[in-house]
């Protein structure tokens, strides 16, 4: 008797995002994080020049791009709606997001459209219905088995690789787009920076509470600058004014895991530990040999950093 494996029957859905500069990493890390449920994966993308980026990542079958005014400047409500539509009619048996604002916003409309119980921030697949995330600000790692007809999960990017370029996914246009009315788009703000984005940074220069001063700030980004790296920071540098909080690194800010991860004047409150601790490597700068994060820390340096990440600028 030959038993076939119900990942042979798995058909997942995947809500991709591109822009200007390319798919986005936390794509990328959600259609990885599909591939390991297995059978086939499917993406879902508003706009054709997404779609054409998203379709050269490897592992997808397909692309199903919809076009329409309803889903410009990423309104939920209205992707939701046209997503849930898509994953009925194709009988998908998983629908996956990325942990970006998107996704986090579209997972829970999903669930409540195909009434189904999204399991959020995902950090591993152990088969096609069970998944683990972590709680309690990391220290506990929970393994949940999620029942129903399909599947929705958010993806925490920082637990997967990216996916890589070398695909030739076949492009399909959707049709069937829903425009709710309950929302309109009324303006976008946004900054423009040179700079490495935080959460797909290679390198993160981050700094906290020892660097006594938002007047010592620079040098954080002086050593940042050198490195080509991301600039991040502590929640209480953040509650203290000293820069905005999209530099905020840590259980409610962003969820970084780059190859280097340098911790500048940080104790290592376990907020912040949340959002780095599967950095590559990890090189702390602290006064205190004692502070948590000198155990994380694969190279740690005891002294003042407000005298040695200067140096170490200096001689790079």
């Amino acid at each position: 008797m030959f038993r076939a494996s119900r990942a042979a029957f798995a058909k997942t859905l995947v809500l991709a995002q591109a822009g200007p500069k390319g798919v986005s990493p936390a794509t990328l890390s959600a259609i990885t994080a599909a591939t390991k449920i297995g059978g086939e994966v499917d993406a879902f993308v508003a706009g054709s020049a997404a779609g054409e980026a998203v379709s050269k990542i490897a592992g997808l079958n397909k692309v199903l791009v919809a076009e329409s005014p309803a889903l410009e400047h990423e309104l939920s409500e209205n992707i939701s709606a046209t997503l849930a539509t898509v994953a009925k009619a194709g009988g998908y048996s998983h629908v996956v997001a990325p942990s970006s604002a998107l996704g986090k916003s579209v997972a829970p409309r999903i669930g409540a459209l195909l009434d189904s119980q999204p399991l959020s921030d995902i950090s591993a697949v152990v088969s096609e219905d069970t998944f683990e995330r972590s709680t309690y600000a990391g220290n506990v790692v929970t393994k949940v088995k999620v029942s129903g007809d399909v599947k929705v999960l958010s993806v925490r990017a920082a637990s997967f690789d990216k996916a890589a370029e070398g695909g030739s996914a076949s492009v399909e246009s959707v049709s069937d787009v829903t425009d709710t009315g309950l929302t309109q788009w009324v303006s976008d703000a946004t900054t423009s920076s040179d700079k490495p984005d935080l959460q797909s940074a290679e390198v993160v220069v981050s700094g906290g509470r020892g660097m006594k001063d938002p007047a010592n700030w620079h040098i954080v980004e002086g050593l940042a600058g050198k490195l080509n790296a991301a600039v991040g920071a502590t929640r209480a540098v953040v509650d203290a004014g000293w820069v905005p909080s999209e530099l905020q690194v840590g259980q409610t800010g962003k969820i970084v895991a780059p190859s280097l991860y340098i911790a500048c004047g940080i104790s290592g409150a376990i907020q912040h530990v949340t959002g780095m601790k599967d950095s590559k490597t990890i090189v702390a700068i602290n006064t205190d040999p004692d502070a948590p994060i000198m155990s994380l820390a694969d190279y740690g340096l005891v002294g003042d950093a407000l005298k040695a990440v200067p140096e170490m600028t200096e001689k790079l």
